[in-house]
């Protein structure tokens, strides 16, 4: 049952004319339904709601680019990409202490409101450190659809310029955007902004970026979540920790979410027996986005040849496979 903060937030909304909050909080009762069990209650509000979103504009929901936010010049539709995801917390395979802490984040941004009227901000500056393909980019993705917000990604091949001062110009604008239009705001391959300054590689113009966005996560105090997230903390400056509420750190699945990545994913394909000790230890070392490619490979493997499920050896197979490809991938990411 919705709360009552959420019914007076959904009302204060409406009073307003804010279409964008009032359809926020309208999601965040839908995701608040689903995760009771309501699952048919959740479809046909998100289906009332996306009804209404089409109605109001001749763009689809799912399709609307970033220069819906308010912007005459149009400059954030090369800066931004937008999304409307609907994953939930449920759809992502992590650690205990990693999901309470998403769940912290999730409990804090849907009574924001009730936080504020305190004189408190709910935690919504998240760093997300760990290796390549373990759910650090989805976790913005399940952060914007158990929250009912639109996600926008920064794109930082628009956003860095050679010329002087345009990247902290162009940086300035989405933070604009940041506080104009709450939603989840992810920069992705995040060391490339927040690299330590005085390394080798360092050149001016990306020593302004990080100092403008050092100041702009200071002074920023809006409603949007800003996710971060890097491969690589090792390489960001240290002054970048402090302006963030909460660092995650991802890690490679252990045997028993191996398991559970793969029985998920392979669903009615899963093979009827298997040595799951025998198959962890082939998947040692493997990313999430790894195993569920070996396993959708295994999977078109067995439609190909007209199987109702997957061989455990032709499993292993494709697991060694892609294994030896992320490996690959490792050398040659480190020699670049």
């Amino acid at each position: 049952m919705a709360s009552a903060e959420q019914l007076k937030a959904l009302l204060r909304s409406h009073m307003d004319g804010d279409d964008s909050q009032f359809y926020s909080v309208a999601m965040q009762l839908a995701a608040h339904e689903a995760k009771l069990g309501h699952g048919k209650l959740a479809d046909e509000l998100r289906e009332l709601i996306d009804k209404a979103k089409s109605s109001r504009s001749p763009l689809n929901v799912r399709s609307i680019s970033a220069t819906s936010i308010a912007q005459p010049k149009g400059e954030l539709s090369s800066l931004l990409t937008a999304s409307f995801p609907r994953y939930l917390l449920s759809d992502l395979i992590l650690t205990k202490e990693l999901k309470a802490q998403l769940e912290k984040t999730i409990r804090e941004q849907r009574q924001f409101a009730k936080i504020r009227e305190h004189g408190l901000g709910p935690r919504r500056k998240l760093l997300l450190v760990g290796p390549p393909g373990t759910g650090k980019t989805m976790t913005a993705a399940v952060l914007a659809g158990e929250l009912g917000l639109p996600l926008f990604n920064v794109r930082l091949d628009a956003l860095m310029s050679k010329y002087l001062g345009e990247s902290a110009t162009k940086l300035r604008l989405i933070f604009d955007a940041v506080s104009n239009h709450r939603g989840v705001y992810l920069f992705d391959e995040f060391d490339a902004v927040g690299s330590q300054r005085g390394l080798g590689n360092d050149v001016g113009e990306i020593r302004r970026v990080l100092n403008s966005f050092l100041q702009l996560m200071e002074h920023d105090q809006s409603n949007s979540v800003i996710v971060a997230a890097t491969n690589h903390p090792e390489l960001l400056d240290r002054a970048v920790f402090r302006r963030f509420d909460d660092v995650l750190e991802y890690e490679s699945p252990d045997d028993d979410q191996v398991r559970t990545v793969l029985i998920a994913r392979l669903g009615s394909f899963a093979p009827k027996k298997m040595d799951w000790a025998l198959l962890s230890h082939s998947a040692q070392g493997m990313s999430y986005a790894d195993l569920v490619r070996a396993a959708e490979g295994a999977i078109k493997d067995a439609i190909i040849s007209d199987k109702q499920r997957v061989n455990a050896d032709a499993l292993l197979q494709s697991i060694s496979e892609q294994r030896s490809r992320a490996l690959r991938g490792n050398v040659r990411s480190d020699r670049t």
